[in-house]
């Protein structure tokens, strides 16, 4: 997993859990809600594995399958669920309590389903993941002083 700078994980009232091989891009805030009288209980925050979380993208209590890539300043609200393997396009609003299906590509305020992905986008979803895992590793490894004995 890699968290990048000024991202935002709070966790505060419910849980967030953060699947293998993810990445959260700079200033994506991740949130949680609580139960009370104006909600419909406790609302954790899942995230799949292989999933890219782009910049400035916000996540509240919500669940999202593996190999997903959320675009810059997208919105997912809470009790949205993304399957595996869905592309939101940059901007997107999720509305609550909404499903979207695997391997789509969705765009809009609120989003629509725009097609089915293509086979080269599906396989560009887990190189992306991957790619800011390996960046993440980089740069530990540079700042690691024993690595540069």
């Amino acid at each position: 997993v890699s968290i990048w700078p000024m991202a935002v994980v709070r966790g505060d009232v419910s849980t967030i859990s953060i699947g293998a091989g993810s990445n959260i891009q700079d200033a994506a805030v991740l949130h949680v809600t609580h139960d009370g009288p104006y909600s419909d209980g406790e609302g954790p925050l899942s995230i799949g594995a292989e999933v890219t979380v782009g910049h400035q993208a916000m996540l509240h209590a919500c669940t999202i399958g593996d190999r997903c890539l959320i675009g810059m300043s997208a919105i997912i609200m809470d009790g949205a669920v993304l399957e595996n393997e869905i592309l939101i396009a940059a901007g997107s609003v999720v509305p609550p309590n909404k499903k979207l299906e695997s391997r789509s590509l969705y765009r809009g305020n609120p989003v629509k389903r725009i097609r089915d992905l293509k086979q080269d986008e599906i396989e560009m979803l887990a190189y992306s993941a991957r790619h800011y895992v390996k960046l993440k590793n980089s740069y530990l490894e540079e700042l690691d002083p024993a690595s540069n004995l």
